[in-house]
């Protein structure tokens, strides 16, 4: 009788043998995006479990413990973009990213731009205050605001869109790097998301004014332009929702507005698609009603 459970036994095992050999051999999960890609865009994703190298067109991206990413895709993004995986067991998976295109706010002009000299106080400052924000944005910090749904810094008037150019008589200018929102000098603006302060501009740069960038982990950070005040310290720990300072008109600017740019690594992405639309201003309080 023993025998035979011993015979029915091993006869099972060569039967489910084949089975666990097929699930051992299974292909790894692909990798996934949470949103379709487009140029100024940015979208999380999933990487296979057991990821050891994530490459985006070649270059390394940053990868979180549990297989989280984020990626970012400049203004001027090319149709498509290869992402690859490579995991533990040497096994390589990759993804071709089709990147949609976007028309821009284009504004043709007849004549070239009037341009003045620098001062020579711009000549002197001017490479420091470079020096000091690529040095920022060098940083990937552990901090997790990127996992987050952005909040607005400020709500108002968009007054400058993320991508517009400026035609002088067939010459392209700078696009606009970021997203420009109106309000008066002292309104405070808040954190979008969690992160740390990288820099805080200690006396306004000749160009941004009064500058503060926080970065918000995996490569992803803000800079808020033209600030009246700041409120917080390089290297402060930063949760979503607070005061970090106030719209002002400081360094090159015709009037008060919040310039929020953001980036991922060397690529500008559209604060806009980042944190969706605007949202409606709140309502006056019954206090703050004026009387008829």
């Amino acid at each position: 009788m023993i025998n035979l459970m011993r015979q029915a036994a091993f006869a099972l095992c060569l039967f489910l043998s084949p089975m666990a050999q097929a699930e051992d051999a299974a292909p790894s999960a692909p990798i996934q995006l949470d949103r379709a890609a487009e140029q100024g865009g940015y979208v999380l994703g999933w990487a296979p479990k057991g990821t050891v190298d994530l490459l985006l067109d070649g270059r390394a991206v940053p990868l979180a413990a549990d297989g989280r990413f984020a990626l970012g895709f400049g203004r001027d993004a090319s149709a498509n973009a290869q992402l690859m995986a490579r995991l533990g067991t040497g096994e390589t998976l990759s993804l071709t990213i089709p990147i949609a295109p976007r028309q821009w706010q284009l504004e043709n002009l007849p004549t070239l731009p009037r341009v003045s000299q620098p001062s020579a106080e711009f000549l002197a400052r001017r490479p420091g205050e470079l020096a000091q924000i690529e040095a920022a944005r060098k940083s990937i910090s552990t901090q997790t605001g990127w996992r987050q749904p952005f909040i607005w810094p400020a709500r108002g008037r968009i007054s400058g869109v993320f991508g517009s150019q400026r035609i002088y008589a067939g010459e392209p200018g700078v696009p606009h790097n970021g997203v420009d929102v109106a309000g008066a000098t002292g309104t405070p603006i808040y954190a979008p998301a969690n992160g740390v302060v990288i820099l805080a501009a200690t006396s306004p740069f000749t160009l941004e004014g009064n500058l503060l960038m926080i970065d918000h982990g995996m490569g992803l950070n803000s800079a808020f332009l033209h600030l009246s005040r700041i409120d917080v310290a390089l290297g402060d720990v930063i949760r979503q929702g607070q005061p970090i300072g106030a719209i002002g008109m400081t360094g090159r600017a015709t009037g008060p507005h919040l310039h929020w740019g953001m980036r991922w690594l060397d690529q500008r992405i559209d604060p806009a698609l980042v944190a969706g639309p605007m949202p409606a201003a709140p309502a006056p309080r019954e206090k703050d009603k004026k009387p008829d």
